[in-house]
């Protein structure tokens, strides 16, 4: 029997994977993890030290679906020197009935922007107040960009602060957010500190690829969402745990992951919480537990990346390109 497996690329699988969509797949894939219909094996961390480089290597299979996928990205901090993109990467997707390989998604890191910008669209819809004015987003790289894009799609904000350590940068994105088609047209501006960025914001946004605390418990206003989305390794850190301390709730993408790597095993291990404050973003989305129950609760949401996304994410994008006829099949 002849083999081939599907070739699709960057161009393509942006045609293929919408952002309203990659949410809804979002949130089916945390359900499904959240019932155990899913098979979420421990991340594996490269470092490349003398690049300055960081490589993610994460994999699942959701219960019944027709692929399980293995996702490879890669973080360069010092690409912008060489006028190259930081984020890099591919997912490789296989027959979940016979373990063939199925295609190549040659993405360049799109997958994971998407559908981790779709997590943290998902977490605003259930932690957030169904009104919220003003947005902070600690971070000025392409996640910070998306993050506010897809927020768009489940709360409408009137303003949104950016914060980065470079202003050009900070203002790069502001202008770029500027020109999106975003919904209620928000005001952006950059912000001089974190400290000013988060003052009084409704919900707080952090993309940073920080190793020390950025953000402060006393600076976050009665009511507000905090989504930590930089934090997927064990040495990175963008919240001081007094945050989580202070929190009225405490939400992980998976929690056996952020007691080993994101915000929440940084304040487990200095006590500053225990692992029963905690619950689940997907048991909230199964109905298992509840989303936000009063407009005073301070939530803070610790989302470090797991493969059901990565899955979910690819298994859209194949359903779609097959149905298009979309990508280049190579003959195995």
């Amino acid at each position: 029997m002849k083999r081939h497996v599907l070739i699709l690329r960057e161009n393509e699988i942006r045609l293929l994977l919408d952002p309203a969509a990659c949410i809804q797949a979002m949130e089916r894939a945390f359900a499904a993890y959240a019932t155990g219909k899913a098979q979420l094996p421990p991340v594996i961390n490269l470092e490349v030290p003398e690049h300055g480089g960081e490589v993610h290597i994460k994999t699942g299979h959701l219960s019944g679906g027709s692929y399980y996928a293995v996702k490879i990205a890669s973080g360069f901090y010092g690409n912008a020197a060489l006028g190259l993109p930081s984020s890099d990467g591919m997912v490789l997707v296989f027959d979940s009935a016979t373990g063939a390989p199925a295609a190549i998604l040659l993405d360049n890191g799109f997958i994971t922007d998407l559908r981790t910008a779709a997590a943290g669209a998902l977490a605003a819809k259930y932690l957030a107040r169904q009104q919220i004015q003003t947005v902070a987003v600690i971070g000025s790289g392409a996640q910070a960009r998306y993050q506010m894009k897809l927020l768009s799609l489940v709360r409408p904000f009137r303003e949104a602060r950016v914060w980065g350590r470079k202003r050009e940068k900070a203002e790069a994105c502001a202008e770029e957010l500027r020109r999106a088609s975003i919904t209620a047209q928000p005001a952006f501006s950059v912000a001089p500190s974190v400290e000013q960025a988060v003052r009084g914001a409704d919900l707080v946004i952090t993309v940073t690829a920080s190793r020390e605390p950025l953000l402060r418990a006393e600076w976050l206003a009665p009511g507000a969402t905090v989504i930590a989305v930089g934090s997927d390794g064990p040495d990175k850190q963008e919240l001081d745990v007094g945050v989580l301390a202070r929190a009225d709730r405490v939400v992980a993408d998976s929690l056996p992951q952020c007691l080993r790597l994101g915000e929440i095993h940084h304040a487990v291990e200095q006590g500053a919480i225990n692992k029963e404050k905690v619950s689940e973003l997907g048991e909230i989305a199964a109905g298992l537990k509840t989303g936000r129950t009063r407009d005073e609760e301070l939530i803070a949401c610790d989302l470090t990346g797991v493969g059901v996304q990565d899955v979910a994410a690819a298994s859209l994008v194949m359903e779609r390109a097959l149905a298009a006829g979309s990508g280049e099949k190579l003959m195995l």
